[in-house]
Order: C-alpha cells, then structure tokens, then sequence
C-alpha cells in the first residue's frame, strides 16, 4: 500500500509540473477539440476496478487540456487569483492528511493553525481584535454565515430567539442595499429567508458607490449591507459615513468584501477600506487575491458570541472541550482544513509580500487602463483597483472584441454590462501575472479591437 500510494503521489506531482509548465504555451481556453474529447470520460459505470495509476492518466490526458488555464498568468474574466506554490503544496499535504477540520479533536493541527490563521487576517485586514472568524466555501457561504449572525443579533435584540422560534412570527427584519449589490449576496439573503425582493435599495453613483445621503430612516430590527469592491468598477461604498448613520439607528452593518477587502493589506489602497473596523461582520474570498486554491471563503464577525449562538450546535458524540470548536463558527461540521493552505499563503507572503501582490495587480490593471485608453477605447469606470471596464463602441463591436480575444488564447477577458453600456471586464488578481505577460495581453487586445472595429 505505501509504495502504491507513493507511487502515485510522485506521477501525480509530475502530470501536475507538466500542466503547470504547459501553461506558458498554450491557449487560455480550452479548444473546441480538448472539450469534445471529455466525451471519453462519459461512460456507464465500469463494472471492473481499473488501477489508480490508470485514473490518473486517463484525467490527465483527457480532462487538463480541457480546463480553462486560470492557474496560469493572462486570465482575466473573474477576479481570481492562482494558486500560490506554498498555497497549492499545503493544500496537497493537507489533503494526505486526510483532516476533519470540524473539531479540534479530530484535528487538532488544522484547529490550532485555524486560531493563528484567524489572529493574521484580522491583523491584516485592520478589523477588530477578538472578532470571530469562520472558514467556508466561498463570498457565497461567507456573506450568509455573517448574515446569519447579523439576523440573530438584531432579533436578539428586539427579544427573539430565531434559532429555537424560527421567522414565523418575529419582528420584521428591514435589510438595506446597494442598487449594486453582488447577486451572491441576494442569494444569501434568500436562503436566510429575509427575502431578496423585499429588500430597500439605496441609489449609487456612476461608480456604483452607494449613496450614504439617501439611506433611509432606520428603525426596528435592520440590516445594513455595503460594498468593498464593486465586482465591476472596483469602487467602495463610504463605509465609515454609513457605518456612522447605521449605528445612530442601532441597524447592524455587514460589509461583503468578496476582493476589495483585501485592499486593506497594502498602504498605498487602505483609504478605499476607511472605516471598515467600525462594521460588525465582512465576507471575503481567499482563492480570490490572497491566491489560494478553491474552496476557501472567510467570514468575520465582530461579536463572535453571535455567530456562535447563530450556528451552535451540540450533540452527545460531539466532544467539545476548553480549546476552539471549528464547527462552533460554520455551517458545516465536517469539512475540509482550509485554513492551512491560508496560513501558508499568509507564511509565504508575509506582510510586505501581501501588500506587493494586491499593489503590483492594481499597478497591471492601471496599465491596461491607459494602453486602451491611449489607443482611444473608452475606459468607463475609475480605475481604483483592480478592475477594467472598456468599451470598444457599439455593443456589437465590443462583443466580437471580446470573441476575437478568446479566440485568440493570448488571454482571457469577459463581458458585462455596466449601467447600461456593454464592457469587456479585466480582473487581475494573480501572483504569476508579470509586465511581460500584461504587454503581451495588451497587445493582442489592441490587434484585435483594431481588426474588429474595421469590419
């Protein structure tokens, strides 16, 4: 068994290498060829046990060339990042250790790199000392873990228990948002059963920034949600005004900071996050900017008794003793250890090697910016991030540039539509990308909007 498995352990880490390798050469999509060929792999089930080492092979030469290269430098559809090399071998240890990072005696490393974890991020990210820290899939389970605490804090107050009671019966709950708000977190909202088309939207502006001046009174049981980060301009709601105006009103405030949170690691970005400690909960993604592999959400809640009491849960099989129960702060029980692939992410970078990556992406995404500017594209957001939208003229035009440039392969950009005009969007979030690969990007941008605009 040990030299099967170590066997398997050393191709696999080869075929890896190999892919990784291979990004550099190849298209960042996949050719029509590559998925037509994933056909292969759609079979009944096989009656007969095949080798481990026959698994792999057929996965590797069927189902990599098939993949979107988004480990690689030149894609930038979505904002996410690479997988950092120590990130990416953590996640692989960890992984043969076969952890149950629910509890602390099933696990007790991932529990206690789980506390060291949760102490990094809340210094780097400038929040509250003792803030509550929860480690989930994604922005997704991350903006509803908070949530969920936030509905169980201003029910509190109002003297409902909607753990033991349920919604049927309680006080009202008024959730605010942003008329930019990510989908996700609608999604979240639904699911916690406050509803997402009964929500009270507040106006933005050109950049999506939500109007402190127009939020409404606040009264009863409210839930406030701003924006870190709008997932097309890269734009910030005035935290610090609507924290100010939300706590007179004794609402509660969540922050979905899916990537713009991550501003607040690098000096020369921190006063787009002004005022972010003066939130009670935030959301944020770690395989985004912090460049970990997937899964990995965060959700950080300022009174962690309320994110505990939110998702308590107790059984008699349930050991729990004096050190911190991970379960005590997630929806799930059993899951895997995320939170080690996150501290050697954190290891790895350091405080000053963090603030580069968000600083040198930012700096790639200005350069894109002025390059299609130049060449007299319009640039339709401020570019104060790292997010690009450009229009190449006509809807219809843009969208053949946005064709043309998948097509191509050199890199990979998607559409949007920001208030009412038709973009392409550039997200740079990875480590690998370099000023070569943002030049060779730029350029086939430029060859192809040229050919397309021409037509």
């Amino acid at each position: 068994m040990s030299d099967l498995m170590n066997n398997l352990l050393v191709s696999v880490a080869r075929r890896a290498g190999s892919y990784l390798e291979s990004l550099e050469q190849r298209g960042v999509a996949a050719t029509d060829k590559a998925i037509a060929r994933l056909a292969l792999l759609d079979e009944p089930l096989p009656e007969e046990s095949a080798t481990p080492e026959a698994v792999l092979s057929l996965l590797d030469e069927i189902g990599s060339p098939a993949t979107v290269a988004t480990a690689g430098p030149r894609f930038f559809g979505f904002v996410v990042g690479g997988s950092l090399p120590a990130a990416l071998a953590a996640n692989w240890l960890a992984g043969a250790w076969d952890q149950n990072a629910g509890l602390s005696g099933t696990s007790p490393v991932s529990a206690r790199i789980e506390e060291v974890a949760s102490r990094w991020l809340i210094d780097v990210l400038g929040l509250p000392t003792g803030t509550g820290v929860a480690f989930v899939t994604g922005a997704t389970m991350a903006n509803f873990t908070a949530l969920a605490a936030a509905r169980h804090a201003v029910l509190r107050r109002a003297g409902w228990d909607v753990e033991s009671d349920g919604l049927f019966g309680a006080p009202p709950i008024t959730v605010i948002i942003g008329a930019e708000a990510h989908p996700t977190l609608l999604r979240s909202l639904s699911l916690l059963g406050l509803g997402h088309q009964r929500v009270k939207i507040v106006p933005v502006d050109g950049q999506g920034r939500m109007r402190a001046e127009a939020l409404p009174k606040l009264t009863g049981p409210t839930i406030l949600c701003a924006q870190a980060g709008n997932v097309n301009t890269g734009a910030f709601d005035p935290i610090q005004a609507i924290c100010e105006q939300a706590h007179e009103g004794h609402a509660w405030v969540h922050v979905d900071g899916a990537f713009g949170l991550w501003a607040a690691a690098t000096p020369t970005r921190r006063h787009l996050v002004q005022g972010i400690g003066d939130a009670d909960s935030w959301a944020t993604d770690a395989h985004k900017w912090l460049n970990v592999p997937y899964d990995s959400g965060l959700a950080f809640v300022r009174e962690p008794e309320a994110l505990q009491d939110a998702l308590r849960l107790a059984a008699a099989y349930l050991p729990h003793d004096e050190r911190r129960s991970p379960s005590q702060y997630t929806p799930e029980l059993s899951r895997r250890a995320r939170s080690i692939e996150i501290w050697a992410a954190l290891k790895s970078l350091g405080r000053s090697g963090l603030a580069d990556l968000v600083e040198r992406t930012c700096r790639h995404a200005a350069r894109f910016a002025k390059g299609l500017q130049d060449a007299g594209y319009s640039i339709l957001n401020e570019v104060v991030l790292n997010q690009v939208l450009v229009s190449f003229g006509e809807p219809e035009t843009t969208h053949r540039v946005i064709a043309g440039i998948q097509n191509d392969g050199t890199c990979w950009c998607g559409p949007t539509v920001w208030q009412g005009q038709t973009a392409m969007r550039i997200s740079v979030s990875s480590w690998a990308t370099t000023e070569a690969d943002v030049e060779r990007s730029l350029a086939a941008m430029l060859r192809i909007a040229d050919r397309e605009k021409t037509r």
